[in-house]
């Protein structure tokens, strides 16, 4: 069976729920933060050491500002009032992409937040937030330019958000929509990919487990026989 270290998932359908459910596309996103509690302690039972989500993409800076005035309000709100939980159950909350962009209020508990979990090593959360796969690679090698350094194939994976970090052995992404969207494409060259056709606040703890049991029985060849 194979072993599963790093579980990465696309939380696709939020919106889309709102407005079908409650008329809103902000209470599909509070839904969601439903779902991703569930999947966070269903992934610490399963003993998986690192979930990555992708929560604000650098192309969602194109949606109405509402919306992205509430997401993040919404995302400085679990921090605060999670960051307790966090310890308590030894998660590490790792913000992958670039801070630079979000408020000072908002760098600030992100800052608060990863420096009082820093010591947790049950499971490592990494939120992508401000957060775009090519643009990351562009940076890394950038960075290995300007230090005249070679640009080899782990020269790159060091400069990225995720230096450090096992690759996905898993990709989850619900919504019904099959595209990667700007998300990890450096780290997922030999990642298991699954699409899922439920919403993300539809998205259950037995969905979860469906397709954590098909992974762990797929044959992975990496190239090979």
């Amino acid at each position: 069976m194979n072993p599963i270290k790093h579980v990465a998932i696309i939380m696709d359908g939020n919106g889309r729920w709102g407005i079908k459910n409650k008329g809103s596309r902000n209470l599909g996103h509070k839904a969601g933060v439903n779902t991703i509690e569930k999947i966070i302690e269903q992934t610490i039972d399963y003993k998986i050491k690192y979930l990555t989500l992708y929560t604000f993409s650098t192309e969602n800076w194109k949606r109405p500002k509402k919306e992205i005035f509430f997401l993040f309000n919404l995302l400085e709100v679990f921090l605060q009032k999670k960051l307790d939980t966090l310890i308590k159950n030894g998660i590490k909350l790792k913000i992958i992409g670039n801070k630079e962009r979000f408020s000072k209020k908002l760098q600030n508990i992100i800052t608060n937040a990863e420096k009082k979990t820093s010591s947790n090593n049950v499971l490592q959360i990494n939120l992508a937030l401000n957060y775009g796969a090519k643009d990351e690679i562009l940076q890394s090698v950038k960075k290995l330019n300007k230090a005249s350094k070679r640009i080899t194939e782990k020269n790159i994976d060091d400069n990225l958000f995720t230096k450090g970090l096992p690759n996905p052995d898993l990709l989850i992404r619900t919504g019904n929509t099959k595209r990667l969207s700007n998300f990890l494409l450096w780290q997922i060259a030999y990642t298991e990919i699954f699409f899922e056709k439920k919403l993300w606040p539809d998205f259950k703890k037995t969905d979860y487990k469906k397709i954590i049991n098909k992974f762990k029985l797929l044959k992975r060849n990496f190239g090979a026989i």
